[in-house]
């Protein structure tokens, strides 16, 4: 069974989200900040993390950088998701690290493509 580690500030995204993959079968965990999300990856091992842009701490693209820069969890695949949706902005996620971007609202059918793409469940 996969896990999933979902950093996402908004209650509503977070519950879309969570009951999507949690009725997939998927372990979710979650985190509303960065330094939350940092504790969560020194606990646990994901095998996939999706990041929302917009933080109380710090972006998600710093996060998804520093994610993709440190050796136990460069491996680990990331989509990014945010109201930021622009073409600008997906090229930044992607130019991060981020393996996908989807801009909220979340289309679900999306999202579980996009993961079942990414991980090897």
């Amino acid at each position: 069974m996969s896990k999933v580690l979902i950093v996402e500030d908004s209650l509503t995204d977070k519950e879309i989200l969570t009951l999507c993959l949690r009725d997939r079968g998927i372990t979710v965990l979650t985190a509303k900040s960065a330094e939350e999300a940092f504790e969560q990856v020194k606990s646990h091992q994901f095998d996939l993390i999706i990041l929302d842009v917009v933080l109380p701490d710090r972006s998600g693209f710093e996060i998804c950088r520093e994610l993709k820069e440190d050796i136990t969890t460069m491996q680990v695949p990331v989509i990014m998701c945010s109201t930021k949706g622009t073409e600008m902005d997906k090229f930044w996620g992607l130019k991060q690290g981020a393996d996908a971007y989807l801009a909220k609202p979340i289309d679900q059918e999306e999202l579980l493509e996009t993961v079942k793409k990414l991980v090897k469940a």
